[in-house]
């Protein structure tokens, strides 16, 4: 049995399985270790954030998207986060990626490949999940171990969490937490007027385009024929209504440099 102290966690269970299940990070901590991530991003001259004040439509709608979202009434840390959302000016990479804390980026590829709103909420949604049920700061936890972090945490080894933050860059989640994203989406999507299976209708597209070079979230888990019927399982248990999202999308689509 143990506990921790000092604000982060208070908790009391069997040490293998807290271990395996804890989230030594605070709300604040978690939002720190996702702007140093954000800062890593975006100083990257690879990445060519698109600056709002010279694409104002594009982030009109994508801020749209995304406070449908946000505002299902399901997102746990709808308030406690920042959930900052930009756009990556590469239309090569069919990505979006999240650091903890909701800081969200998405690539101006997977906008134009995406055909209909529904699936690109279907993408966002999955990612808003990990951050909303902290899947990369409890990786870390796992990963660390729990003297390692608690040092971290408290400014013990400040170095470390730079170190942290830059690896997070690449770490791909696990075939559980990609999953739990997936349903998660369904239950976001459940309670906007986007479809509930967006997130299927972006892996219908991905497996019509088996030469294209997947997203990190794609290479290594679940066959997106899986993920799929999973998807579109869960939208049916959850007796989702059928719905049909904005038709705004080809304007936002249009909206992006070319």
């Amino acid at each position: 049995m143990f506990t921790l102290c000092g604000g982060l966690v208070l908790i009391n269970l069997p040490i293998r399985f807290a271990q395996a299940q804890i989230n030594l990070f605070s709300i604040q901590d978690e939002i720190k270790l996702g702007q140093q991530v954000a800062r890593q991003v975006e100083s990257d001259p690879k990445n060519r954030i698109l600056d709002e004040k010279q694409y104002p439509e594009a982030y009109r709608h994508l801020r749209r998207i995304t406070n449908t979202i946000l505002n299902s009434g399901q997102v746990r840390y709808r308030n406690e986060f920042p959930w900052q959302v930009k756009i990556i000016h590469n239309d090569s990479i069919l990505n979006a990626f999240c650091a903890p804390g909701g800081f969200i980026y998405v690539y101006t590829g997977i906008i134009k490949f995406l055909d209909t709103e529904d699936q690109f909420a279907g993408v966002l949604a999955h990612e808003i999940a990990h951050a909303d049920r902290r899947h990369a700061t409890t990786n870390l936890t796992r990963m660390y171990g729990i003297a390692a972090l608690t040092e971290i945490i408290l400014g013990k080894n400040p170095n470390r969490l730079v170190q942290i933050a830059q690896g997070l860059l690449g770490l791909q989640f696990s075939r559980n937490h990609e999953r739990d994203a997936d349903n998660q989406s369904v239950l976001y999507l459940c309670h906007t007027h986007y479809a509930p299976n967006g997130a299927a209708g972006f892996f219908e597209k991905m497996l019509q385009r088996r030469s294209a070079e997947p997203p990190a979230f794609l290479s290594t888990h679940p066959a997106s024929s899986d993920r799929i019927r999973d998807i579109n399982a869960a939208a049916s248990t959850m007796n989702c209504p059928s719905k049909q999202g904005d038709k705004n999308y080809q304007a936002f689509k249009a909206s992006l440099p070319r």
